[in-house]
């Protein structure tokens, strides 16, 4: 019969094993389980006056969300005083610093990891077809009890001004403290 400290240490042993098997790697993060995909959504501006429609996007819960119902959320969309369309972050409309933007050179298929500085978090981000953001979203308290940004990628497909709509694709890391912002599971 196995005495308790022997029990014990197997225990301890065995949740050991556990822990080291879920972690994707030495930092400790748990491995990616939710591959990355494009979704399409449109979003609506701020100063629509149909204020039932979606103007803001949540990288954390994949969401529309309505401006109406609720101000967590990681960016808006709306027209500037020039009549140009653009991404407002939180601090931008003065509802506190949390959430980030950063414009991409690059194409959207070719940004394949989000950098970790370099996010506008107070300023309005003017946009056009086919420009190119990198999200940084509010922290997220994980399971694992760490609290992080996830990270995104944006594609601007069109303008509409008439509706006051904006089409966007739009990939979301939802795996905490990982960066990849290629379809698939990150590794990274």
């Amino acid at each position: 019969m196995p005495s308790r400290r022997s029990a014990a240490l197997l225990a301890a042993v065995s949740g050991f094993a556990l822990l080291a098997a879920a972690c994707g790697s030495s930092t400790g993060l748990p491995k990616a389980a939710i591959p990355n995909t494009v979704d399409t959504v449109s979003l609506f501006a701020l100063s629509d006056p149909n204020v039932q429609q979606p103007s803001a996007y949540s990288v954390a819960a994949r969401a529309r969300v309505r401006t109406d119902q609720t101000t967590t959320f990681d960016f808006a969309f709306d027209f500037d005083a020039q009549r140009r369309p653009a991404l407002y972050p939180p601090g931008a409309i003065h509802l506190g610093i949390s959430s980030g933007l950063q414009a991409s050179t690059a194409a959207f298929a070719s940004v394949p990891i989000a950098p970790t500085t370099g996010y506008d978090q107070d300023s309005a981000l003017v946009i056009g077809v086919d420009a190119v953001v990198v999200v940084q979203s509010r922290p997220i308290t994980c399971l694992t009890g760490i609290t992080v940004p996830f990270y995104g990628k944006l594609h601007v497909l069109a303008v509409d001004t008439t509706a006051h709509r904006l089409d966007l694709e739009i990939l979301v890391d939802e795996n905490c403290g990982y960066r990849g912002l290629a379809p698939g599971l990150p590794s990274q």
